[in-house]
């Protein structure tokens, strides 16, 4: 299967929506290098066994909730950002957050980086 990096992204995203652990395992499987590194305010972790278990412990924290694109996917080279949030069933949402991408060979995944919330206020800086 190849698919182009932005596609790689949707499907990426689909799999953090996806109930079925065999079914993500599915749409993991072709995009996420085996070595490929996943990384949060909350986890670190590699490989795609890791990032399945880790999507499914999510899962569970937030019932009810889906992922939700608040961006444009924004590709260049071999990188890529995106503005995403957990949307509940009831209407309520989680902050705004960010995920940076690193592509390995073609479009397959090689490092995820993701930031939960806004960035900081820069007053509160020492710059």
């Amino acid at each position: 299967m190849t698919l182009d990096k932005e596609a790689t992204i949707l499907r990426y995203c689909a799999a953090w929506d996806e109930p079925d652990l065999a079914r993500r395992a599915d749409l993991l499987g072709p995009i996420w290098d085996e070595q490929a590194v996943y990384c949060d305010p909350t986890v670190i972790l590699s490989g795609p066994e890791a990032l399945i278990a880790h999507i499914d412990a999510v899962r569970a924290a937030f019932p009810n909730s889906r992922l939700e694109l608040t961006s444009g996917i924004d590709i260049h080279h071999d990188v890529a950002r995106f503005g995403w949030r957990r949307v509940f069933d009831d209407g309520t949402v989680r902050p705004d957050s960010v995920d940076f991408v690193e592509f390995g060979d073609g479009a397959s995944l090689r490092k995820i980086v993701g930031f939960f919330g806004p960035l900081p206020d820069l007053a509160n800086q020492d710059v």
